[in-house]
């Protein structure tokens, strides 16, 4: 199989790293990580968050930013992304009243237009970031697939959470070479249990820990390749949907320190042949 460099996202140690940012990227690099994508800062500036990433050698991959703060100041984001080497950005969701098929999502799809356009003049490639909740269907699409057909390629890529994916019933692997060449950036995700009755989205505020019903096992992040997913097949469907970044992610980690998990998940990458 063809090897990826793979990032972490540095939200799955958000505990860490607001207590040493600097720390944990030094573990990340010493774990055998290439890059980070970032969700946030800890209050460092982008002069700082260079100097850390300079000291560890790790490359800042991606960042979610949240829309709120694009349009509070476009072109801020755009520079403090620009002075710390990052080359995407990725919108990490979008809230009820805005998503596909809701009243605000015509304003939204316009703002991603005007982002998208000067991210792409700064030399940083706009992606977005999915949940399960896009997989609602609209005039028979999913409301994701809506996205991306109304925005064209070069403005809006494709940042796949595989694990989202398999948790809306849609299979991975396809839906992966659906959007071979619009993938540069792949989200590497784990999980045990079945879809309950509250939404696990640690993330975006709601709560993390879903009920199961009767004798079924409750849904639980877990680091990649310890839970459901079939870990080379969805690797070898990202390769060749273009994929030039992994980046592992767990959202929450109840059973082990974060950055154990982290371990954990770059050693299945590793036994699977497709860490670089």
């Amino acid at each position: 199989m063809e090897k990826r460099p793979v990032a972490y996202q540095i939200y799955s140690a958000r505990n860490e790293a607001a207590q040493d940012l600097l720390g944990v990227l030094r573990q990340l690099k010493a774990m055998g990580y290439d890059g980070v994508e970032f969700a946030g800062f800890y209050g460092h500036s982008a002069v700082q968050v260079k100097a850390m990433l300079d000291e560890t050698g790790l490359v800042a991959v991606s960042s979610h930013v949240p829309l709120a703060e694009i349009e509070a100041d476009m072109f801020g984001v755009i520079a403090y992304h620009q002075a710390i080497g990052c080359r995407y950005i990725a919108i990490p969701y979008l809230d009820e009243q805005t998503r596909p098929g809701a009243p605000g999502f015509a304003a939204k799809l316009r703002l991603f237009q005007r982002f998208g356009q000067l991210c792409r003049q700064g030399g940083i490639q706009l992606l977005y970031h999915n949940h399960d909740f896009e997989f609602v269907t609209l005039s028979g699409l999913y409301g994701l697939d809506f996205l991306y057909q109304v925005l064209p390629e070069e403005l809006l890529a494709c940042e796949i959470d595989v694990c989202w994916v398999k948790y809306a019933g849609v299979e991975p692997c396809g839906y992966l070479a659906k959007y071979a060449g619009r993938c540069p950036v792949v989200h590497l995700k784990d999980y045990v249990g079945v879809k309950g009755d509250r939404p696990p989205y640690a993330l975006i505020g709601l709560d993390s820990e879903p009920a199961a019903q009767d004798d079924q096992q409750p849904f639980m992040f877990k680091p990649w390749g310890h839970g459901c997913q079939d870990t080379k097949a969805v690797a070898r469907a990202a390769i060749g949907a273009g994929a030039q970044w992994f980046v592992i992610e767990q959202d929450d980690s109840p059973e082990r320190p974060a950055l154990e998990a982290a371990r954990l998940s770059i050693e299945t990458l590793a036994r699977d042949g497709v860490k670089a």
